[in-house]
């Protein structure tokens, strides 16, 4: 039973039967409350042991106003909201990171909307919200080549990403007919770290050169597979592998859902960078900025962690089994 205030009729029955020297049981049942009630209200407003039903009511309703329910908008956070939606976090994202951060808090997703929507948050524009929906892509026109291992031939384990290491390649382009700069895109499969190189041109010593920068920049055994698709690129796939030590496969043409990670990524980067957008006038400091933004977003995939959390995590236990195999070879 939902519990209700003692009206101003329940008083003055109260006041009578108090007075009679009924007991806080039997008034109870009187009136149809639990005892504990009673003996409450009887604690709260007796003056000098005595209860009278107007002072009792008047006083409740003093008590009643100075109580404010301040509701879960709050300054605070607002500030959190706020902060959040302008470093590009979906409002869903913001949700499922404040039960992490503030774990009394609980404040959905369709909450922020609706803040945001009535005007509460970043007086209600919504151009912090990111882009929503797929758009037709253009068919696909440049060279493809038929050679190399099929990713019908790789791993369960990588398929699956139960392990790390293993990497999805692409390329974003400038528009058709303004230049040639274009970005080598890296996506880890499991952790979702998510990485882009500029490059002059889409040809396979440009390919060459942005993967062999990546890959040095973090330990070998950090890069195990790649999984591209077909464009021409590509080609330069068994000089990667004899360089880097890994495997690379290919996925089925017209199949971008095999490669989902990555096609994903690149629809956040094209937040940043929308279609017909040059990146020859892309500068290192803006593409970087980027990245950061989309790798310390938390995902639900993740259990609202960010890519940069799971890939840092990742990257500490790979350099303490590299160390116990260097002790091991060390004591033998």
């Amino acid at each position: 039973m939902s519990y209700s205030h003692f009206n101003m009729f329940e008083r003055g029955k109260l006041e009578l039967l108090h007075s009679q020297g009924w007991s806080t049981r039997v008034i109870a049942r009187e009136l149809g409350r639990h005892h504990s009630s009673v003996a409450r209200e009887l604690k709260r407003n007796q003056i000098s042991n005595e209860y009278k039903a107007d002072a009792a009511h008047i006083a409740s309703e003093e008590r009643r106003n100075l109580v404010r329910y301040l509701g879960k908008h709050t300054p605070e956070r607002i500030d959190y909201i706020t902060e959040k939606l302008e470093a590009t976090w979906s409002p869903e994202q913001i949700a499922g990171r404040m039960k992490q951060d503030y774990p009394d808090i609980r404040i959905s997703f369709k909450t922020i909307y609706r803040w945001l929507y009535s005007g509460l948050l970043v007086q209600g524009s919504i151009e912090v919200l990111r882009h929503k929906g797929k758009r037709r892509k253009p068919a696909e026109t440049r060279g493809r080549f038929n050679i190399g291992r099929t990713i019908s031939q790789r791993p369960v384990e990588v398929r699956k990403r139960e392990s790390f290491g293993h990497w999805e390649l692409d390329t974003v382009v400038s528009s058709r007919g303004r230049s040639k700069a274009c970005v080598a895109t890296f996506a880890e499969r499991k952790t979702r770290w998510y990485l882009a190189v500029k490059m002059p041109d889409r040809t396979v010593s440009s390919m060459e050169e942005a993967f062999d920068k990546v890959a040095k920049s973090y330990p070998t055994p950090t890069f195990q597979t790649a999984t591209v698709d077909r464009g021409k690129e590509f080609a330069c796939h068994r000089n990667l592998e004899s360089s880097h030590k890994i495997k690379v496969y290919f996925a089925d043409p017209y199949s971008s859902w095999q490669r989902g990670t990555n096609e994903n990524a690149n629809g956040l980067l094209r937040e940043f960078f929308p279609k017909g957008h040059d990146f020859a006038r892309v500068t290192e400091e803006e593409l970087s900025h980027a990245i950061e933004l989309i790798n310390n977003r938390p995902r639900k995939c993740l259990g609202w962690k960010t890519a940069y959390e799971s890939f840092m995590s990742e990257l500490s236990h790979l350099a303490c089994i590299v160390l116990n195999e260097i002790s091991k070879s060390i004591t033998y």
